[in-house]
């Protein structure tokens, strides 16, 4: 039985992702920061045969070590990685934001990433397999007003996985940097600090993304062909496009 890890799974694109491996027959590890939650997930997925859970911030580096050093040996032999857990904090301006908010879309955003990703590497490399999958923005492309570090953040996660391609070259591990759209999850709740009449702004009258297409979208790259890495993706809902460059007229 394979076995996939995913980060940030108690929501959002890590519940759906969640879903379908286990609708498949995988095993799964889920991380996440909401013990009760993961428990929910744990029994209604398969139980802790089928399901096993960690609970703790994935910006820690030494409890990521730790969670992954102590997990059954069932689970070890991880052949997925989804770095999922992210997240996005305010859309101020650069001189007007809160610097505790760009503390945590780094510590989150990329050295959780981080973390995670060294702690399995070297695993996969002697098994001579796995695939890692890293979930980045349309952000790490195309900046927008008030994106700044939460934007630097998901183009670390570009660069950082096509290095990860060139470090790995050979070894045939995979690597694939997903960069999602508009997509409705708790993503804008979490942005906008539970201001859910802010949040619900961000998808009114479009179609988004949902966190089921990004699921749906894993899957399919997970079943591709060992000789297959698709490097990255791009997907936006089709009511949203790049716009034309700002021009500021004085």
């Amino acid at each position: 039985m394979k076995t996939i890890l995913i980060t940030g799974a108690t929501s959002g694109f890590g519940e759906a992702i969640a879903r379908i491996f286990a609708n498949n027959d995988w095993q799964l590890i889920l991380t996440g920061r909401r013990q009760q939650r993961l428990d929910s997930l744990q029994q209604e997925l398969g139980g802790p045969d089928k399901v096993h859970t960690c609970c703790f911030d994935i910006s820690d580096r030494k409890a990521v070590e730790k969670a992954i050093d102590s997990l059954p040996m069932q689970f070890s032999d991880i052949d997925v990685l989804v770095n999922n857990a992210g997240l996005a904090l305010g859309l101020e301006p650069a001189d007007k934001t809160d610097l505790a908010d760009w503390d945590k879309m780094v510590d989150t955003n990329i050295k959780g990433l981080m973390y995670c990703t060294h702690k399995l590497l070297p695993k996969m490399r002697a098994r001579k397999q796995g695939y890692i999958l890293n979930i980045g923005s349309i952000a790490g492309n195309w900046p927008y007003p008030g994106g700044n570090v939460y934007c630097a953040s998901k183009a670390f996660v570009k660069q950082f996985s096509l290095a990860l391609r060139t470090d790995l070259l050979g070894s045939a591990i995979r690597v694939t940097n997903i960069e999602p759209g508009n997509a409705e999850t708790e993503f804008s709740n979490v942005r906008f600090k539970s201001d859910k009449q802010r949040a619900d702004k961000v998808y009114q009258g479009t179609v988004p993304l949902t966190a089921q297409d990004i699921a749906d979208t894993i899957w399919w790259l997970v079943n591709t062909p060992k000789h297959v890495n698709v490097t990255t993706m791009e997907i936006m809902p089709t009511e949203q496009a790049n716009g034309p460059l700002a021009i500021y007229r004085g």
